[in-house]
Formats: C-alpha cells, sequence, structure tokens
C-alpha cells in the first residue's frame, strides 16, 4: 500500500553484475526496477578491474544519477544498491553501496536486510581498534573482513559471515571480484541471472526481466558464490538450514512479477485473495483492492467470491514523497492526498476493501471513512495477513510493539477504531496455503515472526530497545 504513509517498509535492495561493458548502466535499470524497496538513497560502485569508482546520493535512482553521473562510472561490473533507512539512519554515509581502500585493495559492499547482533559486534570490534565512519549495521562486514586474520579474500569473507546473525543479503565487489552472500535462514530474497555471458544478481527477479537477463537460480541459504573473469565457484559458509523467506515478500514487498523462491508474487497473492474469501465470506455488491498491493488478492477474492472486482480507489502517482511527514495528522493527510474513492463505483454499494497489512490503523481508518464518504453503505475490511502483532528485527521497519496496532487490540477493537461494518484477517496457515507452503510442515520456509513472534533466530537484548526506538 502506501507505504511512507502505513509506517511498512522494506530495507533495500541489492543488484550486482560481473563481465558487461556497460556494467554502470544496466544496474541503473537494474536498481530502477527495484525501486519500490526503498526511496531514500540509490547508489552504484563499478570496477575496471584496477580502481573502484562510486556515485551514490539521496533520493530515488532518477534523482541521485540525473546529471550524466553514469559516464564517468566504466567498467565491467558494477554493484548497486536502493535504501529504506531502518538500522543507522538516513545520513549520506549510510547511503550504499559502502566503498572501503586500503593499501592493498578496495571493498564495496551493498546489503539488504538487518544484523540482529550488529551492536554486540561493533562494541567487539572497537574494543580492538576499529573506528567506524557510519552508524549502518552494514559496515561491520567490512571490519570482519578485514580483522579475520586470513590472506585469501575468500576466506577472508567467508569467515566474516559465520559471525553475522540476522538477515543479510550481500553483494561484496574488489577490483577482480564480484562476491555474493545470503544468510543461513534466506530470510531476505537473491537471485542468479545470466545476461549472455555476464552474471547478473538481484534481489527480485523483476530486475532481471528489465535488463533482458534470464533467471538462473536462487542463491541458496548460507551460499557464498564467487564471481570473477573465470566463472562462478560456489562455497558455503554455513551447514543448510530451513529456509525462512519472509512471508511479508509475498504479501507487501515485492512486485507483483517477481518470483521468490520460484513462486510467483501475483498468483500468491491472488490465492491469498481466495483463502482469505473461504475463511472469511461477506454478502457484498464490489470487491476493492488499495493500491498497489493488494489488487492481486483482491481480484482472487471477487474470483473466489463471484462478487465483481472493481477499481474502488484510485492511486494519485503524482504525489512528492517529501510531502509525507512522520506525525499521526500529517499521515492522515496523507493517505487522502494519495488515494481517491471512485464515487461511481461504490456509491450505495456494500464493498469488500481488500488490504495487505493493518500496522497502526491510522490509513485502513481513513480509507474506510474516505468509501463512506463517497457513499459505500459497508464497508468490510479483509486483510491478507494475520494481526502484525510483534516487532521486525530483520530489516523490515515496522513500529516498536507499542504502535502495532494488534499488540495491543483484539480484531474486534481494532474493527470498532477503523470505522468498518466486519474486519477479517487471514490466518497463518490460510497464509501458508495461499504461498504454497505445506502447513503441516513446521519447516515451511517461511518467516512468521511479525505475526506469531517465533523467529528463526536469536533476538540480542542490546539490539531489540533501540532497534524499536529508531522505528517509532
Amino acid at each position: 500500500m502506501l507505504a511512507d504513509i502505513k509506517g511498512l517498509n522494506e530495507e533495500c535492495g541489492v543488484f550486482g553484475i560481473w563481465g558487461h561493458q556497460d556494467a554502470a548502466q544496466l544496474t541503473y535499470y537494474g536498481l530502477h526496477s527495484l525501486q519500490h524497496r526503498g526511496q531514500e538513497g540509490a547508489g552504484i560502485v563499478v570496477t575496471d578491474g584496477e580502481k573502484l569508482k562510486m556515485h551514490k546520493g539521496h533520493g530515488l535512482v532518477t534523482e541521485v544519477f540525473s546529471r550524466g553521473e553514469l559516464e564517468g562510472l566504466t567498467g565491467h561490473a558494477a554493484i548497486g544498491h536502493v535504501r529504506y533507512s531502518t538500522a543507522g539512519g538516513n545520513e549520506y554515509a549510510n547511503v550504499q553501496p559502502l566503498l572501503f581502500r586500503s593499501q592493498t585493495s578496495s571493498l564495496a559492499v551493498a546489503h539488504n536486510g538487518n544484523l540482529v547482533n550488529a551492536n554486540a559486534l561493533k562494541h567487539q570490534l572497537e574494543a580492538q581498534g576499529s573506528i567506524f565512519q557510519t552508524t549502518s549495521d552494514t559496515e561491520v562486514l567490512a571490519h570482519l573482513i578485514k580483522r579475520s586474520g586470513y590472506v585469501d579474500l575468500k576466506d577472508q569473507v567467508r569467515n566474516a559471515l559465520t559471525m553475522l546473525k540476522g538477515a543479510y543479503a550481500f553483494v561484496i565487489m574488489t577490483e577482480d571480484k564480484l562476491m555474493v552472500a545470503l544468510d543461513p535462514n534466506g530470510l531476505r530474497p537473491l537471485s542468479i541471472g545470466m545476461l549472455g555471458d555476464a552474471y547478473v544478481v538481484a534481489s527480485e527477479t523483476c530486475a532481471f526481466d528489465v535488463v533482458g537477463a534470464e533467471y538462473l537460480r536462487d542463491v541458496k541459504p548460507g551460499e557464498l558464490l564467487i564471481i570473477d573473469d573465470n566463472g562462478m565457484t560456489a562455497d558455503r559458509f554455513s551447514s543448510p538450514t530451513n529456509r525462512s523467506i519472509c512471508s511479508m515478500e509475498y504479501i507487501y514487498f515485492s512486485r507483483p512479477d517477481s518470483n521468490i523462491d520460484q513462486v510467483n508474487v501475483h498468483s500468491a497473492r491472488k490465492n491469498l485473495g481466495k483463502e482469505l474469501y473461504r475463511e472469511a465470506p461477506v454478502e457484498a455488491d464490489v470487491v476493492t483492492g488499495v493500491p498497489d498491493s493488494s489488487i492481486s488478492a483482491a481480484i482472487g477474492y471477487a474470483e473466489a467470491s463471484g462478487i465483481p472486482y472493481e477499481i474502488g480507489l484510485i492511486k494519485n502517482r503524482y504525489v512528492g514523497r517529501t510531502f509525507i511527514q512522520p506525525s499521526q495528522e500529517l499521515r492522515e493527510l496523507g493517505v487522502k492526498m494519495k488515494l481517491s474513492p471512485v464515487r461511481g463505483i461504490v456509491e450505495g454499494k456494500r464493498v469488500v476493501m481488500v488490504d495487505d497489512s493493518i500496522v497502526r490503523g491510522t490509513t485502513s481508518r481513513r480509507i474506510v471513512k474516505m468509501l463512506r464518504a463517497a457513499g459505500a453503505t459497508e464497508v468490510h475490511v479483509r486483510i491478507t495477513a494475520p494481526p502484525i502483532a510483534h516487532p521486525c528485527y530483520y530489516g523490515i521497519d515496522t513500529s516498536e510493539r507499542a504502535e502495532l496496532i494488534a499488540s495491543n487490540h483484539s480484531v474486534e477493537e481494532i474493527r470498532d477504531i477503523i470505522g468498518a461494518d466486519s474486519l477479517s484477517f487471514l490466518t497463518p496457515e490460510g497464509l501458508l496455503r495461499g504461498i504454497g507452503r505445506p502447513d503441516s510442515d513446521p519447516n515451511n520456509g517461511q518467516c512468521l515472526a511479525c505475526f506469531t513472534g517465533k523467529y528463526p533466530t536469536e533476538i540480542y537484548p542490546d539490539t531489540v530497545l533501540p532497534y524499536e526506538k529508531e522505528m517509532v
């Protein structure tokens, strides 16, 4: 839905390419296709085999590279990043990729996710003499690599990765290598593709379609890929473990044309809508979805119910990002600026409003109010996710527990707060069925922590409170 208003944001997206003369330009297009994963900053680092060159800045990809900066980024390989800040903050130094230079070589790092033991590692590294230049947890990896004690870069990186806990999809580049790593639980998405003889890596497969690359496979949890002029070799830094891909990738974050863990996002969302109707049917005249992520689910709900699907809400795509300020009052105004009800569709109708999630409740309340003002006689809210009652520590900007409406209110209380005639959330079992995971299998491949409170990794005490405070 409207991420900047709603309080639900993905931390970032990564892209990398090795072995193409137009590496920087292709990375630009790849990042543009991943723009939905972060709008606060973007950057690209290239190598020509001898030197790493970088350009990064605040804003959208088109804003950061609006004055011919790509022309100076010549080389056969590149990595790029789009950022939404959770851990760290939105200072310029935290915009990625991060570039580190030493007397022997240079190292560029881009990261999607969040390290739950970042604070503990920073204390340890600072005690050993490290001086951090950013407040981003991504920088921890670079310090661990340089302090590993190993001579070979692969051993340095592999050893450093074993010390990290949490969610991470890394792309790491030196003058002569591109390295790709995914955390042992596979919490974040990451895939490898081919563009002719060039290797391409991206957070989502939609980036492959944009640059013309062919999907090869997903990066495996705990896997370390090394790509250079001799090709690609696969190594491991962790034993295979149960995959715990973030369920919100299917519900909300990823583009509908992406395949996450070989499951098409649009198809999964349609199935979630169908499951939602089976669990929570209602008599109504029209089904509508909240743009953009809930459209697929609304179509699925309509197909399963036989109730016509209509475009009952229109998204204004030309409202500037900076208009929205982080206060409840302006969030509510922001909803009205970015969404408009279609009176001719909802007037005099019983409306099923399908949405992907409820975080604070502010947005849902405003949309329900708008639909009623446009003449809807009833508004039935259906949510294609279970109630979000627990914070995420893996790179999703959910509010602290006190601001999560489902942490403090029952479903009936939430219904009353948002002003709906009825409200139903999808169950965890329905969610797994919709995605295509066997709900009877405890190792079903999905992370449900924000719904159930059962985290797939250890959560470090010194990470929890500071992280929750940052997200207020």
